[in-house]
């Protein structure tokens, strides 16, 4: 008896797993690149994430770059600014306008809010890519 209940704990924590095809959730328009990044916030190039409130573009990792955003120095939020309802390709890389992330393509007017990835117009449609950001002392790690 011991033996039937173990099993089937393990064939119910099988079934639980996802399987990990390189995509993000259900989105089949992005993949998810190894990110991976530890920001001295006592660097003037990252100064302005320790005031709540202010975002700052990384381009050297994600698809077509990361947005971070300070909510409360606590609390930080790092997506992707690659638009999650494109395939990738040249007019997919949002731009930044306060807490709103763009589409530039011309077929729509996909919007952002990168405080918290959904889509404005829209919450049917695939949020923003995210990403995990932890913040130590004036250490920000922003990893997936």
């Amino acid at each position: 008896m011991k033996n039937k209940i173990i099993a089937v704990f393990i064939v119910l924590a099988c079934l639980a797993c996802k399987s990990d095809d390189g995509q993000t959730g259900d989105n089949p328009n992005l993949t998810i690149p190894l990110v991976n990044l530890n920001l001295n916030l006592n660097l003037p190039e990252y100064n302005s994430l320790k005031f709540p409130g202010n975002s700052l573009i990384i381009t050297q990792q994600g698809i077509r770059g990361i947005v971070i955003y300070n909510v409360n120095n606590d609390l930080y939020t790092a997506f992707d600014l690659s638009d999650p309802n494109h395939f990738p390709n040249e007019c997919s890389k949002m731009t930044v306008d306060g807490i709103i992330a763009n589409c530039p393509c011309t077929n729509d007017t996909n919007e952002y809010n990168i405080v918290n990835g959904v889509h404005t117009g829209n919450e049917n449609l695939f949020p923003m890519q995210q990403y995990r950001a932890e913040r130590t002392g004036d250490n920000l790690h922003v990893f997936n």
